[in-house]
Parts: structure tokens; sequence; C-alpha cells
């Protein structure tokens, strides 16, 4: 043997033990993965024999289950199930086993394993609103599943929603992008992946996989109110006629509506509740209250509260939220009292007068010594 011969020969054991060490490593991380574990680390193809090409993929569709009609206002979970329609298709020979029965059996065993082709596995979910009227809590925005079967209803994913107070009313498409895998091929192992003493039997294989869903949320019409304008002033001490205008902003009338404004001290009022009859969408109506001021009111804006109770389209009794009506509380104006400007005037007259009778007497009494002493 030549020294090339020789140089060749070193190569080949050293590339051979190289890979035998590779190989060696890949299953051993294979075996130390629990049962059903994915094979993050697949064998190569050749330590594996195919004995049958399979087709059939999951199929993943949501349902929501309960009610996705939302308030203004509230917060609440809607709870959403997946469902895998996927069907397992067909199946075709890669390889003929003859008349083996050793090999007739692996092929049986590798088409078991490959009819769980159809299972999504290691799914995960996340809830995304793209409006801002409707918010996904963080806490429950992104849900995981360890697997969804075809024919089986798993667990349902429980995620919280908060709709605005100034959502308009109508149906709002969230979206719920899904990711998974699934097993797109399986290879049964040869004797001499067998002989190294590992115990897998088999290869698997996956594919990565995503769709996106959309999850309909209808926020309700009804009819909503705002305090559109609030006229008069009120004195301190004094009480005044205070006109408030409601305005229905919903989209529903209010039948038989009712207006009530909460006084407390230092104002007073002895009729809070006045009927607005009934508010058509867009519709404002104005009705006045006598308010009443003490003299311990100081000078400020007092917010009054204020509630409107209506008959809904469903014939039900409802109640709007609570709105402020804005009361302008001010000192009275300093005018001059014309009896006490009289009395002044008289009294400084009195002392003019006296004061002019003084001088004239002493007057009289210096002329007339003068006399006298002229006489004497």
């Amino acid at each position: 043997m030549n020294n090339f011969s020789k140089a060749m020969n070193k190569k080949r054991i050293i590339s051979g033990s190289l890979f035998i060490c590779i190989l060696l490593a890949t299953l051993l991380v294979l075996c130390m993965q629990p049962a059903g574990a994915k094979d993050y680390i697949p064998l190569p193809y050749e330590y594996t024999e195919n004995y049958y090409n399979t087709y059939g993929e999951p199929a993943l569709y949501s349902s929501v289950v309960g009610d996705t009609e939302l308030s203004r206002g509230e917060t609440a979970q809607i709870n959403i199930v997946l469902a895998n329609r996927g069907i397992f298709k067909g199946v075709k020979a890669d390889k003929d086993v003859g008349s083996s029965e050793v090999l007739h059996q692996l092929s049986l065993t590798e088409l078991e394993y490959e009819t769980k082709r159809t299972t999504a596995q290691g799914v995960k979910t996340t809830l995304i609103s793209n409006t801002e009227f409707i918010e996904v809590d963080p806490a429950t925005s992104s849900q995981t599943l360890e697997e969804v079967v075809p024919g089986q209803l798993p667990d349902p994913l429980t995620f919280t929603l908060t709709v605005s107070n100034n959502a308009p009313a109508g149906t709002y498409m969230l979206e719920l992008p899904v990711e998974y895998e699934y097993q797109s091929d399986v290879r049964m192992t040869t004797d001499e992946v067998a002989q190294l003493g590992l115990s897998t039997d088999h290869a698997n294989y996956y594919k990565n996989a995503n769709t996106t869903m959309q999850i309909p949320v209808i926020v309700e019409p009804e009819a909503r109110f705002e305090v559109s304008e609030v006229s008069g002033d009120l004195e301190v001490g004094q009480s005044n006629v205070i006109n408030v205008t409601y305005t229905n902003i919903g989209e529903l009338p209010a039948k038989d509506a009712v207006a009530r404004v909460i006084v407390m001290k230092p104002l007073s009022s002895e009729n809070t509740v006045k009927s607005l009859g009934t508010l058509q969408p867009g519709e404002s109506r104005t009705i006045s209250f006598e308010i009443g001021s003490s003299d311990s009111a100081v000078e400020k804006i007092y917010g009054l509260d204020s509630e409107i109770r209506y008959i809904d389209d469903d014939e039900e009794t409802a109640f709007s939220e609570n709105m402020k009506v804005d009361i302008n509380v001010r000192m009275p104006d300093r005018q001059f009292n014309i009896t006490a400007i009289a009395l002044a005037g008289l009294v400084i007259m009195g002392l003019v007068l006296i004061i002019k009778n003084i001088r004239k007497n002493g007057s009289n009494n210096k002329i007339k010594n003068n006399e006298e002493d002229k006489y004497d």
C-alpha cells in the first residue's frame, strides 16, 4: 500500500469517526427528550428508511363561545375555541417491502405514526385589536395550547376585553394570528442506529405553519346623553333659574326620559326631577331647575351630578351615565343704599347747622360784649 492510499484510508477513518460522533450526539439528544417530544434535531436521511409518503395537514378554525355583544365601558371575557378540521388525505407507498414480515411490520408502524400529521402542535395565539375603541388585556392577549387534534375540542382560550365609553356602535373585527407546527414526515430508523443501543425507532420531521383568524365583537347601539349647555348664574344668598340642555348622542331613541340633578349644600332645590319626554337620536331638550344658594356659599363653579332614566329599545328601564351640570356661583354686585345715604346726608346737614349756630352765637356774644365795654 503506497503512502497515498494510507493517507486516504486515514482520512476516511477520521471522517467516519467524526460523523459517528455527531450521530451519537444527535441520538443522545433525541433519547433525552420525553416521550412524545418533537425531534428538533432530526436524524439524517441516511440513517432512516421511508416506506410511505402521506398527505394532509391541520386546518384550524375558530369559534366564539357565548355572546360577543358588548356595551360601551364594559370589561368582559370572551372564550374562543379552536377546532381542527384537518383531513388525512391519502398515502402512497415509497418502498417495496416484498415478502419480509419485518419490513412489513415496520411499514405498518410508520403508517401509524404518519396518521398524526394532521395534529397541530405547539399552538400559539395572540388576540390583536386594531382599533382604539377596544383594548385587549395584555395579561390575557397571548394564549397557548399543547396540541389541537382533529375531531377534539380543546379548552377555550379566554381573553379579556374593555370597550371604550366613546366607541361607536357597530361590529369590530379583532385579529387572531395562530402559529403552530405539524408533523410533515416520519421515517423509520435503520438497524445501524439500533445497534448503537438507542431506543428510538423513528424520526419525526416538522413544518411550521400559521394562519390569521377574524374574531367579531359587536358594540351594541343605545341611547346616550350629554349635557350640551347650561345657562344662568347664581348669586350667593339668592336663587335663580338654571337652564340645562340634554342631547341624545346615541343611536337609539330614549322614551319617557326623566332628568334628575342631585343638589347638595350650600345649594338647594325643591324640584330636582324634570320630564324630557322622548328624545330621538341627535335631539336636544332644555329644562329649567330653580336652584338656591345659601349665604355660606363661596364664589366658584359647583358641579352637580345629573342622570337620565328612560325606557330603552327593549322596553326596559335604563339609566344614563353620570353627567355634570356646572353652575357658576358668584358674589352679588355691590349697590349703594339710598336710605343710608339719605340718613348720612341728614346727619351731615344737622352737624353743619349746629356748627353754624355755634359760630353765630359766638359772634353775637362778642358784639354784645364790645357794646357793653363801650358804655362803661
